[in-house]
């Protein structure tokens, strides 16, 4: 099984530097464009063997995302997961760092002020990708998610030795081996260049 990991495209939000969790923000014109581009760079890339299906976290700027390389690939958009939802950051959703650091100081992140634990984020994207390694063993799926999900199942996989920001659209490929995930390609966005 090959997964395509995708984050999303860009939003207003993103642009304004917000925390979104999972506020329903949608795709701004800028991540519309982005998807396209990524999209068209698929298509060129699967000559050999093309992908087979997309499912996306169902928020409204993943669920986008996905709508739009899947009618530019012609695959399939499966049901949404919500295992791929994005972290729940309660309280911090919709601010800056800067509104962020003006409330709660430079250490923000480690208050509890609402914010879904790292160790379950974790739990459920495993538990999504074991789920589809035993569904389509055989297949190549893109899964449309977010960008603190994304970083979090890496660290599950990898053990800290990805952990770059992962970026709107950016592209990350991995392969199931017999118990291993093995990484072929880490959050590449060379399509938006």
């Amino acid at each position: 099984m090959i997964v395509g990991l995708i984050r999303h495209g860009l939003t207003d939000w993103n642009a304004a530097g917000k925390i979104q969790g999972q506020s329903d923000i949608p795709l701004n014109d800028e991540g519309r464009k982005q998807a396209v581009n990524l999209a068209e760079r698929l298509k060129q890339e699967s000559d050999v063997r093309p992908w087979d299906f997309i499912i996306t976290s169902g928020l409204s700027r993943a669920q986008e995302t996905g709508e739009i390389i899947a009618r530019i690939l012609d695959i399939p958009l499966y049901d949404p997961d919500s295992r791929l939802m994005e972290r729940a950051f309660g309280q911090v959703e919709g601010l800056t760092s800067e509104e962020r650091e003006t409330l709660w100081g430079k250490d923000w992140h480690e208050l509890e002020l609402g914010q879904e634990k790292e160790t379950d984020i974790r739990k459920r994207a495993l538990a999504f990708m074991e789920e589809m390694y035993e569904r389509y063993p055989d297949s190549r799926m893109l899964v449309i998610s977010h960008g603190a999900l994304l970083a979090q199942l890496y660290t599950a996989l990898y053990d800290n030795k990805c952990i770059e920001r992962i970026g709107n659209l950016s592209l990350t490929i991995v392969e199931r081996t017999e118990r291993d995930w093995d990484l072929l390609l880490y959050n590449c966005t060379k399509h938006l260049e």
